[in-house]
């Protein structure tokens, strides 16, 4: 399978994460992951924000959006 075929991707749909890198949310903090960054959703859609804790309301900026989480970082 190539990239560059129409209609086909590895996962069987295409990306489409409710938030873009270089953006800004807020976002509230609602677990910690294994690592100890903090997971915050935007549409149910998984965040990683290091440096945070459950409880913590943040404003976020993405840095980077994958298939099914992305990771941002406190402005």
């Amino acid at each position: 399978m190539f990239r560059g075929q129409e209609g086909s991707s590895a996962g069987g749909f295409e990306t489409t994460a409710p938030v873009e890198v270089g953006k800004e949310y807020e976002v509230s903090i609602e677990d910690i992951a294994r690592e100890g960054d903090g997971i915050a959703r935007v549409e149910g859609f998984v965040i990683f924000v290091p440096d945070t804790k459950v409880g913590d309301s943040a404003k976020i900026e993405i840095d980077k959006v994958m298939r099914r989480f992305a990771i941002g970082h406190k402005i």
